[in-house]
């Protein structure tokens, strides 16, 4: 299946900018510009890139608490994201909300989830509302390995076999529930085999290879919007820690170095474009251009208020 080259660009600098926004959210930690916690994208931005670009604009998505990548890849407004995690008034929660909760229903985010597994009976209750309503569109649920075995999973998968519901469970494996290896957390190397016990179909894919997302998620997008749900894993690998409080002493340097040296992403995208008709210098063009605009949100938030202090009690309740 051919790819235009505006998809082929779309995706590449939508990847870009997750890359260079996690990194500066890093840097302004570092630097105690944001507080709370916040779980970053860094090594799996092929995921949420090859998933996001194959649906549609009316299609909906639930993310996770590492959902930065699933928001900049759904086409959120990176000025109104960046001011939300520096707590600027604004923010997509008027800085009240911070990392993990940040939605936009206009384009089509349920929003970011603090709870593992959370965003999974959302979902199916997005996709009820969507067969019910006789909408033309699926759901799309983010959720790590780890969230695979909380029930949350399995009584959402079930729900949406049973009830023949238009939602794409995809799964990040990126091998590690917090600092728990996938082999400690599951019997099961391929993930995508629980999804017989729903009777419903899944796939294991490479994670990290954009392309290869994009074109799966395509076929599974028409597959669940004619029959129902299906399991989609990913298998990829963040760089950083869980969080930013995680100092990463679970895993070995070789172990990180071998995925950011053979497997990155972004590497293996750029490779891709080179190889089917793009130059070096519209490579580099997207580059300079995501970093513009990336500078662009930075000042933007930077110079936005913060929040007044009568502000306090508002939106406490919807």
């Amino acid at each position: 299946m051919e790819i235009t080259r505006d998809k082929l660009q779309e995706m590449y600098k939508k990847m870009l900018l997750t890359r260079k926004f996690e990194e500066k959210v890093a840097y302004f930690f570092s630097m105690g510009m944001v507080h709370g916690t916040t779980h970053l994208y860094v090594g799996e931005e092929a995921t949420a890139t090859g998933v996001c670009c194959a649906l549609r604009k009316e299609d909906l998505i639930t993310s996770t608490h590492r959902g930065h990548g699933h928001c900049i890849s759904k086409g959120i407004d990176l000025k109104r994201m960046t001011a939300e995690l520096l707590g600027k008034e604004t923010g997509y929660c008027r800085g009240k909300g911070g990392s993990m909760h940040i939605a936009d229903l206009s384009r089509g985010n349920l929003g970011a989830n603090g709870v593992v597994g959370g965003g999974q009976p959302i979902a199916v209750g997005a996709a009820l509302t969507t067969k019910m309503k006789k909408i033309d569109r699926i759901v799309a649920c983010f959720f790590g390995d780890g969230a695979s075995n909380e029930g949350s999973f399995h009584e959402s998968l079930n729900l949406a076999s049973v009830w023949k519901l238009p939602v794409l469970f995809v799964c990040e494996n990126n091998l590690y529930g917090m600092s728990t290896p996938l082999k400690a957390h599951a019997n099961v190397e391929d993930l995508s085999v629980r999804s017989m016990s729903y009777g419903i179909p899944g796939k294991r894919i490479d994670g990290n290879d954009a392309v290869a997302v994009y074109l799966e998620t395509l076929k599974a997008r028409k597959y669940v919007a004619k029959n129902g749900p299906m399991l989609l894993v990913c298998e990829t690998y963040r760089y950083l820690g869980h969080s930013k409080s995680d100092a990463n002493v679970y895993r070995t340097k070789e172990e990180i170095n071998d995925w950011k040296t053979n497997r990155d992403a972004i590497k293996r995208m750029s490779a891709y474009l080179l190889e089917n008709g793009f130059s070096s210098e519209e490579i580099e063009s997207m580059d300079k251009d995501t970093t513009r605009q990336m500078e662009e949100a930075v000042e933007f938030a930077q110079n936005s208020p913060f929040p007044p202090l009568s502000s306090i009690t508002e939106d406490v309740y919807a």
